[in-house]
């Protein structure tokens, strides 16, 4: 049974009425591979299949930037499992997109070419900017209200920030810190202490402070965040009580956090309710970069939305080709 991913709204740039068809996306991001699968009917998505994985493809880049065999196969067996749930989706009708950890990887062709033997169609090895923009759209076709917003998404291997108008981004910015990258960069031998988390916080805020000012001084009225390490904050703040509102983060929360955090003194101790296993080594370094965001941009408050990149692929697929939209011939 599929379920609507939004609600159509009359602003959205989709046909009111267009012929149902399936596609799919798949984001090979630096610390998980998510597919989804949905059909676009009556100008909203509807969901088929969705599926992710941790494969931590960042953390297989070596000193030279070159990714390891073992991540590879790591990356090959997760899209094998995707495969299956791809036998509905016509030719033209996936597509694949790459992120941080294969735009800086030496050797990306080497999991390339492999990789779209496996699927049967292109991947895009999308830059930093045209992340964001897709970020954007998928999580502005998530928030039911207008307005001006900041969008912020921390990955594995870089954090994206859109500003923008309904459905239009105005103000796109991608910066090589993610939470994959700094928890080797910043907490490589397992260790949380006031040091360490300060290390990350000033490597973040200094990657922030060369977009910040300029954010500000273009303004938003409506913070939003999105994925993962802005997800797993919010639920475990949201599980603790820390936070009123289930779904915001504030600054207050955040400070609490990254104490209970620095208690735990190694990264294999930590354990959250509303924190999964899988995501808990790196879920420090993200506590960092958010604190140091929300430093640098001025923030209070920040509330999580679902709809990001994946989304954002989907979407854009939608408004771009005419035979969905019933603009072609």
């Amino acid at each position: 049974m599929t379920q609507p991913m939004d609600r159509p709204r009359p602003e959205a740039p989709l046909a009111a009425k267009a012929p149902r068809q399936r596609l799919a996306a798949i984001d090979l991001g630096s610390n998980s591979f998510h597919l989804l699968v949905a059909n676009f009917q009556e100008g909203r998505l509807q969901a088929v299949s969705r599926l992710g994985e941790k494969v931590q493809l960042a953390a297989g880049l070596d000193k030279t930037d070159r990714l390891s065999e073992a991540a590879i196969q790591r990356a090959l067996r997760c899209l094998a499992r995707f495969v299956p749930l791809l036998g509905d989706v016509a030719p033209g009708r996936l597509r694949v997109v790459g992120t941080s950890a294969l735009r800086t990887a030496r050797n990306r062709q080497a999991f390339v070419e492999r990789a779209e033997s496996l699927l049967g169609c292109p991947i895009e090895i999308i830059d930093g900017r045209e992340e964001a923009r897709l970020i954007y759209l998928g999580a502005a076709h998530a928030l039911a209200e207008n307005g001006k917003r900041l969008i912020i998404d921390i990955g594995g291997g870089s954090t994206e920030f859109a500003i923008g108008e309904n459905f239009a981004p105005l103000h796109l910015e991608s910066l090589e810190i993610g939470c994959v990258t700094f928890t080797r960069r910043h907490f490589s031998d397992g260790v949380i202490n006031e040091a360490s988390m300060g290390r990350a916080e000033q490597a973040a805020k200094a990657a922030c402070s060369r977009v910040s000012r300029a954010y500000q001084a273009f303004g938003w009225t409506d913070p939003v965040g999105s994925s993962g390490t802005i997800k797993a904050v919010a639920s475990v703040l949201a599980t603790s009580n820390d936070d009123a509102d289930e779904g915001t983060i504030t600054r207050q929360g955040l400070l609490d956090l990254r104490q209970r955090l620095i208690a735990f003194r190694q990264l294999d101790n930590v354990a959250m309710e509303g924190l999964k296993c899988d995501r808990a080594r790196i879920f420090p370094a993200g506590v960092a970069i958010l604190g140091a965001i929300f430093e640098s941009f001025g923030l209070t408050r920040l509330r999580y939305a679902d709809g990001a990149l994946r989304e954002g692929v989907l979407y854009d697929m939608v408004e771009r080709d005419g035979e969905f939209t019933g603009e072609s011939g």
